[in-house]
């Protein structure tokens, strides 16, 4: 059933509130339409204005438009020294054959266990430069991976923190010196607590942020529950997506990335050889007209392989 014709005046509050792309689906009309009548009734009215920023803001949220494209987002990472897990090169390679409209490291890229608040083992743990120093270079293989056109971010994560927490807490003093933020490091990514896709778009808003709502079993359909838009963690390492149904017109997805690191690596014998309910992996999340498709998992197959679409890649 077509759509009643919008007033010029419903026409100007829906352009003025949302913009050009969100109003082309909300009026169901193309987005060129949506141009083409703003400038008639500019003519009538004089200037419509689209928002030039959030109503409100919020700090640490990066904003991100996505009509139609895709976010490759990883999460816990979890660098040492040494060489690349599985999932590290198969983020490498979706990178090149995907080229995502974005790329976001969605939380402990970074590991530092020698500044963690836990008791230390008597393994050898690498310290914080020579985690930097991995992870710069992991990290630029990434940039040059990726198109130039694609957007860069990283969510920060609970072991990301540590590096400017135990600087804080012990030098506050020494807040403005270069080196002291993690930022200082990696200049080539946006960070942020949280990136929030197509806000105010239903079907395609999509809040991802490293911590979910909780945990367990329930963790992804819960956060996505609580949020009232689609959510996509890291930090719980077990990767699945949950689906959400409720009389709102789309599903909304609950989305745990799993892990980039090899769940086997050193760096987790903390848990002392459980049985660990974690997979290896990163998910693609895909948009078309701005609304988010099921999203879609990468995991890890064997130490050379990750599974995806019913094919095995070898990476």
């Amino acid at each position: 059933m077509p759509r009643a014709k919008t007033t010029d005046q419903e026409f100007m509050s829906v352009f003025d509130a949302v913009g050009a792309t969100k109003a082309s689906l909300l009026l169901g009309v193309t987005e060129r339409n949506v141009y083409a009548r703003r400038e008639r009734l500019e003519g009538k009215y004089g200037p419509i204005s689209a928002p030039s920023k959030q109503a409100v803001e919020y700090p640490g949220r990066v904003p991100l438009s996505i009509k139609n494209g895709t976010i490759l987002v990883g999460s816990d990472f979890h660098i040492w020294p040494g060489p690349m897990s599985t999932c590290q090169r198969a983020f490498l390679k979706f990178c090149k054959d995907i080229q995502p409209t974005a790329v976001i490291l969605n939380g402990d890229v970074m590991d530092f266990p020698r500044i963690s608040r836990h008791p230390q083992n008597w393994e050898s743990a690498p310290d914080p430069q020579q985690e930097i120093e991995a992870t710069q270079d992991y990290l630029s293989d990434l940039v040059n991976a990726c198109p130039r056109r694609t957007q860069r971010y990283w969510t920060l994560g609970n072991h990301d923190a540590r590096f400017e927490l135990m600087i804080a807490s012990s030098a506050p003093q020494y807040r403005g010196v270069k080196g002291v933020h993690l930022s200082d490091h990696f200049s080539a990514w946006t960070k942020a607590m949280s990136c929030y896709v197509n806000e105010g778009v239903p079907g395609g808003a999509t809040m991802i942020k490293h911590i979910p709502k909780g945990g367990g079993i329930g963790a992804t359909r819960n956060t996505t529950l609580n949020a009232g838009v689609s959510t996509v963690n890291g930090h719980l390492h077990s990767q699945n997506v949950r689906p959400f149904s409720d009389y709102n017109a789309f599903d909304r997805y609950g989305v745990d990335t799993g892990m980039v690191a090899d769940k086997e690596h050193r760096a987790f014998s903390y848990c002392q050889d459980s049985a660990l309910d974690w997979r290896s992996g990163f998910a693609l999340l895909t948009y078309r007209d701005c609304r988010l498709m099921y999203p879609e998992l990468i995991t890890k197959w064997s130490p050379n392989q990750v599974q995806f679409r019913g094919e095995i890649i070898r990476v």
